[in-house]
């Protein structure tokens, strides 16, 4: 896997592959007293952040220190590109570097297929405006892998800001090509026209048949990306379509990408209660954003790719991308 640029890319072996091999990271790592390996000893990752995350930088960021490789991170506020200089202008700076990974978060859409493009560094989508974030939808179905086992059959509503969210279109993909039956719900004004037939999902407007989920994902309410309004009020949108006690069953699990607007979409209660898995899907961010380093800079999978790396010393995969 040379680069993560969309879950389109993959099928779900690359998907199966990439959950065993988080799933050895948390085996071999996590449970260390020093959590460390030298698997990526001598490689260079460059985060690059022109938006503001702690999720995701920080667990790309701890990822690489884990798999013992030099990182560098850079965010827009107080970079060259506030001062206007242009993504790829910054990209060949940081090239001049001779980085071996770039992970790059963007307002634009698109923004990761056209550094792949001027770099000869493997790169990995962290966020690219409305378009896609292919690692949270990854850790998404490790998290809840985890908790249910095989997804296949499971019901899947993903419930809210649809039009502005990129993860929802990351995760309705990847849940389905892992065997999940997806329903996307909102109020109309925050569902693109045409989406369902696009991403092969069901569409619903309420929360009248919230019941029938296994599972709700809840997006938040991206007002950042809003420059008009598409709800009446915040107060309105709360009351149709927040999930609280009262809608979500004992059965049902709740995730959520966060951060979380407590109040709106998610209520307190549902937050902290029995039913809600979003703490594991930030813990399985880490081993997910591990995996999918350790993938990316260990050059094109192999029958050796398919086997658990030796984490006691530094053991790249076929050769180096």
């Amino acid at each position: 896997m040379k680069h993560l640029l969309s879950i389109a890319d993959l099928e779900r072996p690359d998907i199966e592959h990439l959950m065993k091999r988080a799933e050895s990271f948390a085996e071999g790592v996590g449970r260390r007293d020093i959590k460390k390996v030298p698997a990526l000893r001598g490689k260079t990752v460059v985060n690059l952040f022109l938006e503001p995350s702690t999720r995701t930088s920080s667990s790309f960021e701890l990822a690489a220190k884990r798999l013992s490789a030099d990182v560098i991170s850079v965010k827009s506020s107080g970079s060259s590109v506030e001062k206007g200089e242009s993504l790829k202008d910054t990209i060949a700076t940081l090239s001049a570097y001779s980085p071996d990974a770039i992970v790059i978060r963007s307002p634009e859409a698109g923004a990761a297929n056209l550094v792949a493009a001027w770099t000869e560094a493997a790169v990995v989508n962290a966020g690219d405006g409305k378009h896609e974030h292919p690692s949270q939808a990854l850790l998404d179905v490790y998290a809840l892998r985890r908790r249910v086992g095989a997804i296949d059959g499971k019901r899947i509503w993903i419930v809210g800001d649809v039009l502005h969210s990129r993860v929802a279109r990351s995760c309705a993909m990847a849940f389905q090509k892992m065997g999940a039956v997806v329903t996307l719900c909102g109020p109309p004004t925050l569902i693109p026209r045409e989406i369902g037939a696009a991403l092969g999902c069901s569409v619903r407007h309420d929360l009248d048949d919230l019941g029938e989920a296994d599972v709700v994902y809840a997006l938040r309410m991206q007002r950042e990306r809003m420059a008009e309004s598409y709800v009446p009020s915040i107060r309105e949108y709360a009351a149709c379509y927040q999930i609280d006690s009262r809608r979500l069953g004992p059965r049902q699990l709740l995730m959520h990408p966060g951060p979380v607007n407590r109040g709106v979409e998610l209520s307190p209660a549902a937050i902290d209660g029995p039913s809600s898995i979003i703490a594991e899907q930030v813990e399985a961010g880490l081993y997910v954003r591990m995996a999918i380093l350790f993938e990316v800079l260990s050059g094109p999978r192999s029958e050796a790719a398919r086997t658990e790396p030796e984490l006691s010393a530094p053991t790249p995969i076929g050769e180096p991308a």
